[in-house]
């Protein structure tokens, strides 16, 4: 089968598009036929050794949508020719708060799937939304399922709620945005951008300030009257400002740190007095996924998908993801 293989680090120029070969499921698998896969920031910072446990050579990629073409012993023979959405990762284990010892993101050291053919366990695999083209389901499992985690779960988002997404334009707050709109939520959102703040509101967000505003924070409290949660990828110093925007009662909860850690500590009032709380998360169950899925398929949710390249042009598309160029998701399709 074709793979996009990288054997050292270098950046996207050293991705390479190879023959590789084919994979065969073991028993309780099944093989994946996959028809597209998905770029995430990880992708990017493996290929250029940036990320912990780096091994070569790798098949990337955690996102991928295709048919199920074999099934290995054990698995259900039923599961022949349906057509899914794989499960990014791996080996969560039995505690829903926190995942196991074993657990791994697909694409290293696990195969991944920027290739034509995945095995993948059973349990892992699951009905792709009928609504959704190839291209659009396979861009919704990790960026999806993180989001998810974070708005549903963690944040415990419903109706009514007022809810800041920062970094708008991202994978993660795309979805972020998608789904805390479609809980009946308000949403607000920052960028440097105005126009992926723009592009924010024509999926539902509310209203977008710019973080490069030296009062940006005080404008979004002045908007919102604070916020009953905030999704947070970014980190950095402006930290302490966010949290203040928190409404009484409100969560905190980041899943990235893009611009690293606050150099200022945390001043506990604001959180003691508020009954605030701060949740860090990462990746999902696969109920979750199930979850995510099913609430994709009955509120007939659509990705927001930048744009869709063939694999033969996969340092492009790494390229594109380095630049952070991109709204949404960046999509490979198998040609």
């Amino acid at each position: 089968m074709k793979a996009v293989v990288l054997r050292e680090k270098g950046g996207p120029e050293k991705l390479r598009i190879e023959e590789v070969p084919t994979p065969e499921p073991g028993p309780n698998e099944v093989r994946v036929k996959l028809k597209a896969s998905a770029l995430n920031r990880r992708d990017y910072w493996i290929t250029i050794g940036m990320y912990p446990g780096m091994a070569y050579p790798t098949i990337a990629g955690s996102d991928g949508a295709g048919i199920v073409d074999k099934v290995g012993s054990g698995a259900d023979k039923a599961l022949l020719g349906r057509e899914v959405v794989v499960y990014p990762a791996r080996a969560w284990g039995d505690n829903p708060m926190h995942f196991g010892k074993d657990f791994r993101v697909l694409g290293m050291p696990d195969q991944g799937t920027f290739a034509e053919y995945i095995c993948t366990p059973a349990t892992d695999v699951q009905a792709r939304p009928a609504h959704l083209s190839w291209e659009q389901a396979a861009a919704v499992p990790l960026a999806g399922l993180t989001s998810w985690r974070a708005v549903v779960t963690q944040a415990e988002v419903k109706k009514g709620y007022r809810v800041l997404v920062t970094a708008a334009g991202s994978g993660v707050s795309t979805f972020a945005i998608l789904w805390a709109v479609s809980l009946g939520a308000d949403v607000y959102v920052t960028s440097g951008s105005a126009e992926k703040i723009a592009k924010a509101k024509a999926i539902g967000a509310k209203a977008g300030v710019s973080y490069k505003d030296a009062d940006f924070c005080k404008k979004l409290q002045e908007m919102s009257g604070g916020f009953d949660a905030i999704i947070d990828s970014a980190g950095g110093d402006a930290f302490n400002d966010i949290v203040d925007t928190l409404a009484g009662g409100g969560r905190y909860v980041f899943f990235g740190a893009t611009l690293g850690n606050p150099t200022r500590g945390l001043d506990l009032r604001k959180l003691f007095f508020k009954h605030g709380r701060i949740q860090g998360t990462t990746m999902g169950t696969p109920a979750e996924f199930r979850a995510m899925l099913d609430f994709v398929a009955a509120k007939k949710i659509v990705p927001v998908v930048d744009r869709v390249l063939p694999m033969s042009e996969a340092v492009a598309a790494h390229k594109l993801m380095e630049s952070f160029s991109q709204t949404g998701k960046i999509v490979l399709k198998n040609e």
